[in-house]
């Protein structure tokens, strides 16, 4: 993205290209583009002209998002990592991440992304597009494969989706294994990263709703951004847990195994 380049969201081409250009009810077209903060997004976008961590930095400030980073000292000063982290909220735990370890990497890092963080043009350097909203395996696969390659910090939310109630209990879901066989094979250890918060009760009881309904359109995504703007003025944690060697990823476990032993590492350093 240049510089001098003119950002703004339009929520509704971005509900079209979810749908596929598929119609959805007007009611239900004014109600995401309305969760979706379009015009404050777009105040915020008008008032910087900062790209990569350094834009993810001034977008903290301007929400007021204090966060307070713990155990840094767990990070070695030389190698590859790949900083798997939970998943709470959706957005600020992403935006989060970039902020502290772009800084730290001088934006030598990457990031897979759905398409809600895609509409951060300002941080497309970094991004690795996974498109939940649809896309095509084998380029999207081809594009991570290179991340993991590459000489770039590899910042990684290994359950795909943000936490969701399951029996009235605010949880992360499992992780997928990718994440794992492709640290070992770039022979990266892997850091896990705690992050707190959780999203709203509308939140979740949308997810549910759909869920019942089998509702197949997202509508639980779409209000990230709504989710996004309630963490105005709070305070969050990010926790930084010891390195793991590639090496410990041997065959004595299924990479599903490791996976969910390196998601419990994870959720072992939640700090109150």
């Amino acid at each position: 993205m240049n510089q001098n380049e003119p950002t703004v969201i339009n929520a509704e081409e971005i509900i079209n290209r979810a749908t596929g250009g598929k119609k959805l009810p007007k009611f239900a077209v004014r109600l995401v583009k309305k969760l979706f903060h379009q015009d404050d997004f777009n105040e915020f976008f008008s008032t910087t002209s900062s790209l990569g961590y350094e834009f993810a930095e001034e977008f903290l400030k301007w929400l007021h998002a204090d966060v307070q980073v713990i155990g840094t000292e767990n990070i070695p000063d030389q190698g590859r990592f790949t900083f798997a982290f939970n998943h709470p909220l959706g957005m600020l735990d992403a935006i989060s991440s970039l902020a502290f370890l772009g800084r730290r990497y001088d934006g030598n890092i990457a990031l897979p992304a759905n398409d809600m963080m895609m509409i951060f043009k300002q941080e497309q350097e970094y991004f690795v597009p996974v498109n939940k909203l649809g896309g095509q395996a084998r380029e999207l696969g081809r594009l991570l494969d290179e991340a993991f390659q590459s000489a770039r910090q590899m910042i990684i939310f290994p359950a795909g989706v943000c936490a969701r109630k399951i029996n009235g209990v605010i949880t992360e879901l499992p992780w997928r294994k990718t994440f794992i066989s492709k640290s070992r094979a770039t022979h990266r250890d892997i850091i896990p990263v705690w992050f707190s918060g959780r999203n709203s009760k509308r939140f979740y009881r949308l997810h549910r709703f759909c869920e019942i309904f089998h509702i197949k359109f997202n509508f639980a995504m779409f209000t990230l951004a709504d989710e996004l703007f309630k963490c105005r003025g709070k305070k969050f944690k990010m926790v930084i847990g010891k390195p793991i060697p590639w090496q410990t990823f041997d065959d004595s476990r299924k990479d599903a195994e490791w996976g969910a032993w390196v998601r419990e590492q994870s959720l072992a350093l939640k700090q109150e």
